[in-house]
């Protein structure tokens, strides 16, 4: 077998496991800009082999003279293949094994999958390095935006200190319709349902899983450290309300969910949660189904990647630009941009260390006395009030009251959250959204 990692004359031969959205658009990409890919590689990358369930469904594309496999492992060890396209999904199962198997085999990996890298990136990248073999993912954080290569290479000299992204289309659709509609929160998922935007079961990306997996390799990328998923404070955005956006709009706010990676004092934070950005920032204005990465590095300053974040055609772009780097004999370097024995461990920083400033908001009986004992909670753990909005009052019934906290830790922000949801007039549970500057 000819080594990948060479350029030549010969084809690169490529064997794709999975042919769902992703999987198809790979072949056809392949097939629609041969000529191009083939100059920008140094030679032509073929497709020899396939994995999938279903050898009848039509994928609009054609497979003639390419070899199916039922079983993506097997195909892994007996393609006759240098590369191989792992596009199955999941963290386990036939995902890890095949890309184990071609590793193992000494073949070239492309993957786009986050979960999987997420929870094993680390010692699938110390196993390539062993075998002297690539292993590339461009295609596993933000979908067509080239971020893994730009903090691998572009970024390379840089001290990186902190990464923010929008890095869930479903999230910003979601969150953006909201806004501009004025809609809650469950119809309008049931919207980017049925327009394919959000799964049947949108779990992994509303309760902010998916963009934790993404974040854990950025941050990896960014601090030469190993993946770390298992410390990555995860919030989602199911219980952000119309109410919110509309009180962030008039705040001069708007709600994002955010993935944020910084250096601090104590270790590495990594955090996935809501965030309140200033309607100003750069990253307030990254609306729908697109995705963000700001990259703040000491020489380079501020740097920032923008565009469709999943989707067939930009994430198949990413999987192809993997295949010409290794076609070109440009994808040598640890795949994790430091060597595996150089990687540190990561100290996490504890969030209740973490120093920020919040939006809350109450539902409180209009009645004297109610806004004192609210001060008195606060004060009990030094945290103080920025500001108070409150649109009329309702001397029968409850009001929307939202409070902004100026900086303060977070471990004497929940203490205080807790002492208000216990004040005499204060109805249902504060809800607290923090506020990120960007």
């Amino acid at each position: 077998m000819k080594d990948p990692k060479k350029p030549g004359g010969e084809p690169l031969k490529v064997a794709v496991a999975g042919l769902g959205t992703v999987g198809a658009g790979v072949l056809k990409l392949l097939a629609a800009n041969r000529a191009t890919i083939a100059a920008r590689a140094g030679r032509e990358i073929v497709v020899t082999a396939v994995s999938a369930r279903n050898r009848d469904k039509d994928r609009g594309v054609s497979l003639d003279g390419v070899a199916w496999f039922d079983d993506p492992v097997a195909m892994a060890k007996e393609a006759d293949a240098d590369v191989i396209v792992e596009l199955v999904g999941g963290s386990n199962g036939p995902a890890k094994a095949s890309v184990e198997a071609a590793i193992d085999a000494g073949r070239a990996v492309v993957t786009a999958n986050k979960a999987l890298l997420a929870h094993h990136g680390s010692a699938l990248a110390a196993r390539a390095e062993a075998k002297a073999t690539p292993l590339a993912f461009e295609a596993a954080v933000a979908g067509g935006i080239p971020v893994v290569k730009g903090l691998k290479d572009g970024l390379a000299a840089n001290r990186i200190d902190r990464v923010v992204g929008i890095l869930n289309g479903t999230c910003n659709y979601i969150l953006t319709t909201m806004r501009e509609t004025g809609r809650d929160f469950d119809d309008v998922l049931a919207d980017a349902q049925a327009l394919g935007y959000a799964e049947a079961d949108p779990s992994f990306d509303i309760d902010g899983i998916d963009a934790a997996h993404k974040l854990a390799i950025l941050t990896s990328l960014a601090f030469g450290t190993e993946i770390d998923f298992g410390n990555v404070h995860v919030e989602g955005i199911r219980h952000i309300t119309a109410l919110d956006i509309s009180y962030a709009e008039e705040l001069g706010y708007r709600i994002k969910l955010l993935g944020i990676a910084r250096r601090t004092d104590t270790g590495i934070e990594q955090r996935v949660h809501p965030c309140m950005v200033p309607k100003a920032s750069a990253i307030a204005s990254v609306e729908g189904v697109y995705n963000a990465v700001i990259v703040e590095g000491d020489a380079v300053g501020q740097v920032a990647f923008r565009g469709r974040g999943a989707g067939e055609g930009p994430t198949a772009s990413a999987v192809v630009a993997d295949l010409i780097d290794i076609a070109a004999g440009r994808a040598s370097a640890p795949p994790l941009g430091v060597p595996a024995a150089l990687q540190a461990k990561a100290e996490p920083a504890q969030m209740a260390e973490h120093i920020g400033s919040y939006y809350v908001r109450l539902s409180v009986v209009d009645k004297p006395g109610v806004f004192a004992a609210i001060a008195t909670a606060l004060g009990a753990e030094d945290v103080s009030m920025e500001s108070v909005l409150q649109h009329g009052r309702h001397p029968d019934g409850p009001v929307a009251v939202v409070l902004t906290i100026h900086e303060t830790t977070e471990g004497a922000f929940m203490r205080a959250l807790d002492r208000m949801r216990h004040v005499d007039g204060v109805l249902d549970q504060p809800r607290a959204i923090r506020i990120e500057a960007v």
